[in-house]
């Protein structure tokens, strides 16, 4: 990566998009000192305009942006940060600086806290009690719950019908986690398919 800081007085536009959820979270300037700071410390440094010298994204606040990758534009002079936020990301304590949400719930949330199960039983957790009851009640449940969504989706009560369907997709993200696989791994054999 080769970033042309000579268009903009040695300043690039870095937009930062949450990693998980694709929010825009801010966009700020980075110089080439800036940049190689952020590339060694893992963690999202800007150029201050109006102070005149690097700042961390968090130092004050302790709300980081962990990077996950950096993205140079087709003209070099523009980068797109991919990061992990430890917190809000705005000044005024707003998720983002465009004063949107970055709360989400999904597969990939839902994952992350059966994993959490896994690796920090809790007491009186449903998920802590499945994989503590071993993989073949596991897949006794996925099997279980594929039925009833198979006899639900013969009827026309729709809220039954993905009351199933969300039973199966919990269960089978037990499973998979039961076997040391992640939704990733599932989606690269299906991308493999696709091709």
């Amino acid at each position: 990566m080769k970033p042309d800081f000579n268009k903009n007085n040695g300043l690039i536009p870095c937009i930062v998009q949450d990693n998980t959820t694709l929010k825009v979270l801010m966009l700020g300037y980075m110089n080439e000192e800036a940049l190689a700071k952020t590339q060694s410390e893992k963690r999202v440094t800007f150029f201050s305009r109006t102070k005149g010298k690097l700042w961390t994204k968090g130092e004050t606040s302790g709300n980081f942006l962990e990077i996950v990758d950096i993205i140079e534009d087709c003209d070099a002079d523009t980068l797109l940060i991919k990061a992990k936020p430890t917190g809000p990301v705005c000044h005024t304590g707003a998720d983002t600086c465009f004063n949107e949400s970055n709360q989400s719930f999904g597969l990939k949330e839902l994952e992350a806290t059966i994993q959490s199960r896994k690796t920090n039983p809790k007491e009186g957790s449903y998920t802590t009690s499945l994989f503590q009851a071993g993989i073949n009640k596991v897949a006794q449940k996925v099997g279980e719950e594929a039925v009833e969504l198979v006899i639900e989706s013969k009827d026309e009560n729709d809220e039954l019908f993905l009351g199933e369907a969300a039973d199966l997709m919990y269960h089978f993200l037990v499973l998979l986690a039961a076997k040391n696989k992640t939704l990733s791994d599932v989606e690269g054999v299906l991308k493999k398919r696709h091709q």
